[in-house]
């Protein structure tokens, strides 16, 4: 019997062009990226994602639901969740999408804003191996047609599986209902510091 993983498809180096333009649909209304990127053109938007998106297609993994990339997720293992300088500059995060310059003014305004989320991700899993989800989107044509469901089921069979922890952070309280009914329980929730935004952290314990 195949795994649920094996229905997905795994992102070629050359599709992270094309997964960050459908990360950037899928969170053009997301409130903590529209502070973030506020009057951002949608060009930098994406290349806003790409940059993560080549760091998780380095340590981590990068799958959509079909070649067609109605939707992204990614994710990686615990320890290399945090994007220290020498792993972004290996994995050529830094030149992706945007420039140099650009993205180390990004780094400097998101790392006030995450530093504490942070800080809680690694005393909530207490030092234990996990799998940290840090992003999960659909582009907004296909939102509503099961394509998110489809790619958080596989991933938590995956780590069902491996007999490991999921953990996330999330935005909204429509994505935390979301997420309960997927089988996320909140640790806590936080304040983000300079732009003033809810943020709730979550975890799946394996069943």
């Amino acid at each position: 019997m195949l795994d649920q993983i094996d229905h997905l498809y795994r992102l070629l180096k050359n599709d992270l062009h094309r997964g960050a333009a459908v990360l950037a649909s899928a969170f053009q209304r997301d409130p903590i990226w529209s502070k973030l990127m506020t009057d951002a053109p949608l060009k930098s938007r994406q290349a806003a994602f790409a940059g993560p998106l080549s760091y998780y297609w380095k340590y981590g993994a990068v799958y959509a639901a079909s070649e067609k990339l109605e939707g992204v997720i990614t994710w990686i293992p615990g320890e290399l969740a945090d994007m220290t300088m020498w792993r972004l500059f290996r994995s050529g995060a830094l030149w992706s999408g945007m420039g140099l310059a650009d993205a180390f003014r990004l780094g400097r305004k998101m790392g006030p804003v995450f530093s504490q989320v942070q800080v809680d991700r690694k005393q909530n899993m207490q030092g234990g191996p996990y799998i940290y989800l840090p992003m999960l989107g659909v582009a907004a044509e296909h939102q509503g047609q099961g394509v998110g469901g489809t790619l958080l089921r596989a991933l938590s069979a995956q780590c069902k599986q491996a007999g490991l922890p999921l953990y996330l952070e999330t935005e909204t309280e429509d994505n935390v209902r979301w997420y309960t009914g997927h089988g996320f329980e909140v640790i806590k929730q936080v304040n983000l510091p300079v732009i003033n935004l809810p943020m709730w952290e979550m975890v799946r314990k394996p069943q």
